[in-house]
C-alpha cells in the first residue's frame, strides 16, 4: 500500500472504542463530564493516570480520544492531544515545556498571534527571537538557553519552505526540542516527525474540520513529550476540545483526502492564471516560488493546499481594498481550509513601515482557494483585478 492509501485508511477508520453500536457509521458522541468508577481504589488507579483513562473530560474523553489516535496516525506519532483551538495547542506547548530564563527562535514568518504568545511569555522570563530570512543559519541564531525551536513551513502568509531535516538536526545536537505548525499542509501532505521534527502543531479549525463550524487544534509526538504537555499544557490551561467538537473534526477527517485533492487542484489552477496576470506582481505558493519537482518541495511535500498569497503591482491600500472588495466567490474573512473561498490582507492605511519590518511585500493578498470550482474563482478573480 502506498503512503496516501494509507492515510486514506486512517481517516476512514470505523469506530473501535467503548459504546460501540453495530451498524453505526459515525463514531458515538459521549457528551459527559465525568466518568464514575465501581470501586474508590480504582479511582484513586485512573486518577493518577488520566492522561490514558476516562476521568473528567476536562482531561480524557473517549469520542476525542478517537480522534486524537487517528491524529497520531497519520503524523506516524505516537500520541496526540486534543485542544479547544488551535491557539489552545500552541499555548500548551510554549506555556507548558517552557520555563523562566528558557529562549524560543521562531524560525520563518510565523502566525501573528503566536508572536503575541511569545511576547506575553516575555512577562514571565521566557527569552524568544524570530529569524525570517530564506535560508538563514539557525545555528547561529541559537543561544545557550535555547530550550525549543519553533517552525511554521510553509510560512505564514509567503508560504516560504524551510529546510525540516538540516534544522533539527542542528537542533538535535544541541539537545533543543523543535516543534512545527504543520497546518498549511495537514498530515496527508507533509509528515514532519519523519523528518526529525519533535511536536507537530496543527489548527483543526482549518483543513482538518474543513466545514467552518468548529474551532480545534492538535498536538503530536512522541509518548512522553504528549503527556508532558498534557499535564503542563492541558489540564492547567484548560483549553479543553468537546465531545461534539471532536466528533465535527472527525467527519471532516473521514472527507479530507478527497478534498485536499480538490483543494490542491484548484489551487494549482489558480496560481498558473495568476502568474500570467498583468496585474499580479508575484505569487507566493510552493508550486508556484519552487515547482513541483524542486528537491526541498519532493522531499518535503507530497501535494500542495489551496493557501497562497499574491502581490498586486498597484501596492497602495486603496488598491488592495478596491481588489477585495470586488470579489464575490472569495468572500472576506479570516481563517481558511473550508469549502468556501475567502481572501484577506495584512495590509492597512497606516502599517506599511510595520510590515516592512517584518518582511511582508506591500500589495499582499491571502487567498484560501475553496471547492467551488476553478471557473467561477478565476472569473472572480479577473473580475476583481480589473477593479485595480
Amino acid at each position: 500500500m502506498t503512503v496516501a492509501d494509507v492515510d486514506r485508511e486512517i481517516c476512514a477508520a470505523a469506530w473501535s472504542g467503548p459504546g460501540h453500536e453495530p451498524g453505526a457509521v459515525a463514531p458515538p458522541v459521549f457528551q459527559t463530564s465525568l466518568f464514575t468508577k465501581p470501586t474508590f481504589a480504582e479511582f484513586a488507579r485512573q486518577q493518577a493516570a488520566e492522561h490514558e483513562n476516562f476521568v473528567y473530560s476536562r482531561g480524557t474523553n473517549p469520542t476525542v480520544a478517537f480522534l486524537e489516535r487517528q491524529l497520531a496516525l497519520l503524523e506516524r506519532g505516537e500520541a496526540a492531544k486534543c485542544f479547544a483551538s488551535g491557539m489552545g495547542a500552541i499555548a500548551a506547548v510554549l506555556g507548558g515545556l517552557l520555563r523562566s530564563g528558557d529562549h524560543v527562535l521562531f524560525v520563518n514568518n510565523v502566525y501573528g498571534p503566536t508572536l503575541e504568545l511569545a511576547r506575553h511569555l516575555g512577562r514571565l522570563g521566557v527569552e524568544h527571537s524570530v529569524v525570517t530570512e530564506p535560508g538563514a543559519d539557525v545555528a547561529s541564531h541559537l543561544r545557550e538557553n535555547t530550550a525549543l525551536v519553533y517552525v511554521e513551513s510553509p510560512g505564514t502568509m509567503l508560504m516560504r519552505l524551510v529546510d525540516l531535516r538540516s534544522l533539527t538536526a542542528v537542533a538535535r545536537r544541541r539537545g533543543i526540542l523543535t516543534a512545527i505548525d504543520n497546518t498549511w499542509a495537514t498530515p496527508l501532505f507533509q509528515k514532519p516527525l519523519e523528518l526529525g521534527v519533535d511536536l507537530v502543531i496543527h489548527s483543526l479549525t482549518k483543513y482538518v474540520g474543513g466545514h467552518s463550524d468548529v474551532v480545534g487544534g492538535a498536538v503530536v509526538g512522541s509518548a512522553e513529550l504528549v503527556r508532558e504537555v498534557f499535564y503542563r499544557g492541558h489540564q492547567l490551561f484548560g483549553a479543553v476540545m468537546s465531545a461534539m467538537e471532536a466528533s465535527l473534526v472527525l467527519r471532516g477527517l473521514r472527507t479530507l483526502p478527497v478534498r485536499m485533492e480538490q483543494h490542491q487542484e484548484n489551487a494549482l489552477r489558480v496560481v498558473d492564471h495568476l502568474l500570467a496576470h498583468p496585474a499580479v506582481a508575484a505569487v507566493h505558493h510552493p508550486y508556484a516560488t519552487l515547482g513541483p519537482d524542486h528537491d526541498l518541495v519532493r522531499s518535503q511535500l507530497s501535494g500542495f493546499s489551496g493557501l497562497l498569497s499574491l502581490e498586486l503591482r498597484d501596492a497602495s491600500f486603496a488598491a488592495v481594498s478596491r481588489f477585495v472588495d470586488a470579489l464575490r466567490v472569495f468572500r472576506i474573512g479570516v481563517s481558511w481550509g473550508g469549502y468556501e473561498s475567502l481572501v484577506s490582507s495584512p495590509v492597512r492605511a497606516d502599517n506599511a513601515e510595520r510590515l516592512a519590518a517584518d518582511g511582508v511585500p506591500p500589495g499582499l493578498v491571502r487567498l484560501s482557494v475553496g471547492l467551488e470550482g476553478t471557473r467561477v474563482q478565476v472569473d472572480d478573480l479577473d473580475r476583481a483585478l480589473a477593479a485595480v
